[in-house]
């Protein structure tokens, strides 16, 4: 079974660029994203199936047939990715017709279980404002407010770092 390397690396770039659209927070990237799977999937599907043979049902085929299972798997991956994309623009428009924006936005309770019971060391980066490479010049929608950020009293530019529950604790313990 022979694999041309053209098909091989179209595949990639289909499933590479449509992995990548998906991470968006655009529904039209999305829904792009999942199109360009569906049909690096299509062409994985028909690559699995070998060189090509005879038809199956031919009257008198004698030499090697081609199986028709791989065909009958592409047309229901047609099928599935039609559906869903069908599906998905739907939302888009139900999305655009409410008036707001075409972009996913970032629940704050997503971000509190993503960031509860981990020590403030071991936070990735991105999880406080400003350091994301895609967050604009405010800091953007989905960053989380760092900690001179929250507080009771806005007119204090600069509180300075919280203090650390676990350090008072700690003095008591070696006094």
């Amino acid at each position: 079974m022979s694999l041309s390397l053209v098909l091989l690396i179209t595949m990639a770039v289909l499933f590479a660029c449509g992995v990548y659209l998906m991470l968006e927070k655009s529904m039209t990237r999305v829904l792009l994203g999942f199109l360009l799977v569906g049909n690096a999937t299509n062409l994985l599907i028909l690559s699995m199936a070998g060189v090509p043979g005879g038809a199956p049902i031919a009257d008198g085929a004698d030499g090697a047939t081609t199986d028709p299972l791989p065909q009958a798997l592409a047309l229901t991956a047609i099928v599935i990715t039609f559906g869903v994309s069908a599906f998905l623009l739907a939302l888009i428009y139900r999305s655009w017709k409410l008036g707001r924006p075409d972009e996913v936005e970032v629940d704050e309770a997503d971000v509190a279980v993503r960031t509860e019971g981990v020590p403030e060391e071991e936070l990735d980066g991105d999880t406080r404002a400003g350091d994301s490479e895609f967050a604009d010049e405010t800091g953007g929608a989905d960053a989380v407010p760092d900690e001179h950020e929250v507080g009771d009293d806005a007119s204090d530019p600069d509180p300075g770092p919280a203090p650390d529950p676990r350090s008072a604790s700690t003095e008591e313990a070696t006094r």
